[in-house]
């Protein structure tokens, strides 16, 4: 494996914080490895990432941290295009049946437990037998994120070849058409407890380290605890109050 794996945080029992970054920013990437949360995690199915920039973001971030892909959609494309550039992880969004939980799978695989095709420039440094080796580190894990995806979730926890499940509850929310807390609430508990029954880490998407925290003592594996967005929009914000609030 070129850069660090995220599967044995995926095997032990400690939280896994992780900060989203969506801007499409590099020296945001190094700055965010700098603080050493448990995994980054690159947003290219939101966020402003071109390839050269996703390969530059890896190499900038994954000698020092795991690095999570949330690819643009569920297709052999999309994922190769994550793994080639290095990733430890794929997030594939919008899983919302056995069928779309399989294909996940198989795109995140090389023959024989997939599809994946051979290519792209990291994986071809250190030849065929080193990228059977990282092959074997690649953790695939599934976006949660619509009523469909609720409904069907004990059979999607089943597929053989998920390493974990991830609960997106800003799309939930729009999917259920409410934000209404305690509806989201109950579709979240759901997938928390057939993540568990199946032995998967579970995680969530959360705004801000208070509810990291709280998801993590809910039971939750994985959290996130900053986003560049947020971090940035605030940042600016506070300093400027700061600056001219009492003027």
């Amino acid at each position: 494996m070129l850069f660090p794996s995220l599967k044995p945080a995926l095997r032990g029992n400690q939280p896994l914080d992780l900060i989203w970054l969506a801007l499409g920013s590099v020296p945001l990437v190094e700055f965010a490895a700098h603080a050493k949360p448990g995994a980054l995690v690159l947003d290219l199915q939101h966020g402003l990432w071109d390839r050269m920039q996703l390969e530059a973001a890896v190499g900038a971030a994954s000698g020092r941290v795991p690095v999570i892909v949330r690819c643009a959609e569920n297709s052999h494309a999309a994922i190769a295009h994550a793994l080639d550039a290095g990733a430890a992880s794929v997030l594939v969004p919008l899983v919302e049946s056995v069928d779309d939980a399989r294909r996940a799978v198989s795109a995140g695989r090389y023959p024989p437990f997939g599809s994946r095709s051979a290519g792209g420039v990291r994986p071809l440094l250190a030849g065929v037998d080193a990228m059977l080796a990282a092959d074997r580190e690649v953790a695939i894990g599934l976006l949660i994120e619509t009523v469909q995806g609720i409904e069907r979730i004990d059979e999607i926890a089943a597929v053989s070849g998920v390493d974990y499940l991830f609960i997106g509850t800003g799309d939930l929310s729009l999917s259920r058409g409410t934000a209404d807390a305690e509806v989201i609430e109950r579709d979240c508990e759901r997938v928390l407890h057939v993540a568990r029954t199946h032995g998967l880490p579970c995680g969530i998407f959360t705004g801000e380290a208070g509810a990291a925290r709280r998801a993590f003592a809910n039971g939750y594996r994985m959290s996130v605890s900053a986003n560049d967005i947020d971090m940035v929009k605030q940042g600016f914000l506070t300093a400027r109050e700061r600056a001219c609030g009492a003027l």
